[in-house]
């Protein structure tokens, strides 16, 4: 590379060159873009018009307000005014009307849901999916399969007082653990509950056998379930955990016992009566899709 003082014009574009050669290859001495220096000075005098007329220098507990006084944080407390206007109507029916009153409204009904949808995705949907459709641990809440009672005064309770939380109505939901058993009948038992699901066992065998003196009393006769104790049903595919032999093997190894916590204290009534409407409507949307 050769660097020297060149007073040669390129002949092609007009150009004079810097004099740097690469191997044949010229610099050229080209000016720098106008363009460019224009959308430098703009830049520049608009950030000092923005400085003027915008909140834009911290001092210290403060910031300067500019001069049209923008805040954004009025303008938010503004908004969220508003609509908690507009709410005030059908958020004082939720507090006074029973659900069934408040279903058999139409018109609420489609008014509400869209906010009880935000209430779901900020407060439900991290467990149990945006959609309801549950997490392993976390049951799904868009399908008809409940531990207790799937009706609205049921729910709303679980939302309020939670289970196995420290609130003293909470609901109380405990696997055990089966580790005192030998480990060939839990491993027996893990097998027979992995194919409730699909097949019909037979009640005579040793693993059906081992079911009826260890696990019916919970689980019901076959599996189907112990509505009203939290003891799951063992046949309808929906247990949380899973259903394969190693997880049921894990269970009966370890015992399991979830935790949903008590939202009485973050959530109002009238907002736990919204989620409940919602999670109501997501378990009769699936029923519809099925059918």
């Amino acid at each position: 590379m050769s660097n020297r003082h060149s007073d040669e014009i390129d002949p092609v574009t007009g150009y004079g060159t810097t004099g740097h050669d690469w191997n044949g290859i010229k610099e050229l001495n080209t000016p720098f873009p106008r363009i460019v220096i224009w959308a430098l000075i703009l830049t520049f005098l608009y950030s000092v018009v923005a400085w003027i007329l915008l909140p834009a220098w911290p001092t210290g507990k403060s910031y300067t307000k500019g001069l049209l006084g923008l805040d954004q944080g009025e303008t938010a407390s503004e908004g969220y005014a508003t609509i908690a206007a507009g709410r005030q109507d059908w958020m004082a029916r939720l507090q006074s009307e029973d659900f069934g009153e408040l279903q058999a409204d139409v018109s609420l009904m489609r008014a509400v849901l869209p906010a009880a949808k935000r209430l779901f995705a900020d407060n439900c949907a991290v467990c149990h999916g945006a959609s309801g459709q549950g997490n392993t641990g976390f049951p799904v809440l868009a399908d008809d399969n409940w531990l207790w009672s799937g009706e609205p005064d049921e729910i709303a309770d679980i939302i309020r007082f939670g289970i196995n939380s420290d609130h003293s109505d909470a609901r109380i939901s405990e696997m055990p653990s089966f580790d005192w058993m030998e480990r060939a009948d839990r491993i027996k038992l893990a097998r027979l509950v992995a194919v409730l699901p699909n097949q019909v066992t037979d009640p005579e065998s040793p693993a059906s056998v081992l079911f009826m003196d260890n696990c019916a009393a919970c689980h019901g006769d076959g599996g189907a379930g112990g509505l009203g104790i939290g003891a799951p049903s063992l046949t309808d595919g929906s247990v949380i955990y899973g259903q394969d032999a190693q997880t049921v093997l894990q269970t009966l190894n370890r015992g399991r016992k979830g935790v949903m916590p008590a939202w009485s204290g973050r959530l109002t009534d009238a907002e736990i009566k919204l989620l409940t409407l919602f999670v109501v409507q997501m378990g009769q949307s699936h029923g519809e899709a099925e059918r």
